[in-house]
């Protein structure tokens, strides 16, 4: 058996989602990339994918791996011809020939997040799909000291979701970073794994923290709490973008 893997960068504006939805007639990256593969192939091909990236979520570096199935296309020439089948708003950046023990999700060690934040006065056209609008003035370094509870291995309830089960809802943050460029503030959070909705909720919840609406400190309690009702909104879809996913050790 080979194993190829695919780094994929996506608008994901016009999609429901990285995961297809089988048996619907809704779009998703996952679906557009087994449809195009196929064609490639003259036969079916399925993706594995690293993250199920929601709704409206985009991605600079989402990794999927999938069997070519005897096709005579070398490892490293798949992203060309794909990127001949795909949509504009969908690129295949590098492919690879790996292991066959290689699996996109179960062999990650880790996922990079980043939400931004467009904190400008005036609606920013160029900007609309790719970050939120918080037109009111945000205290980032308050944000920054309201994160510092977050790193670490924790029950992340508080943060999620409700409705979607799990196995478990303890997940490993590496790291959240709050930072500011001009208008625009970013959220990078760093983990092992994600809980549905949960870099969305936290930067909801760390918009209420900038906008003084909840105080630094109040944070850890929302964490410790358990209860997502604490917490704020979930931040619009749009913001938020898969950076990198990590394999090997860290």
């Amino acid at each position: 058996m080979r194993n190829i893997k695919v780094t994929v960068a996506y608008d994901g504006t016009n999609y429901y989602g990285f995961q297809e939805q089988r048996g619907t007639r809704y779009q998703t990256i996952q679906g557009v990339l087994e449809q195009r593969l196929s064609r490639l192939a003259k036969k079916e091909i399925r993706v594995i994918g690293a993250g199920r990236t929601d709704s409206g979520v985009h991605a600079r570096g989402q990794v999927v791996n999938f069997d070519p199935v005897g096709w005579t296309i070398p490892a490293e020439r798949v992203a060309y011809a794909l990127n001949s089948l795909l949509p504009r708003d969908i690129a295949a950046l590098e492919s690879v020939e790996v292991s066959p023990d290689f699996h996109a999700r179960f062999s990650a060690a880790a996922k990079r997040y980043r939400y931004t934040i467009y904190n400008g006065k005036l609606h920013e056209p160029f900007l609309r799909l790719y970050s939120y609008h918080v037109p009111f003035p945000l205290d980032v370094e308050a944000m920054r000291e309201g994160a510092r509870c977050l790193p670490g291995k924790h029950d992340f309830s508080a943060f999620r979701a409700l409705g979607t089960p799990v196995k478990t809802t303890v997940r490993t943050l590496y790291e959240v970073q709050v930072s500011r460029q001009g208008d625009l503030i970013y959220i990078d959070v760093r983990g092992e794994g994600f809980l549905y909705h949960m870099v969305r909720m936290i930067a909801g919840t760390l918009i209420r923290v900038g906008k003084g609406r909840i105080p630094p400190g109040e944070m850890a309690e929302i964490l410790e709490s358990r209860d997502s009702i604490r917490g704020g909104p979930t931040a619009p879809a749009r913001g938020l973008c898969l950076e990198r996913v990590e394999y090997g050790t860290g």
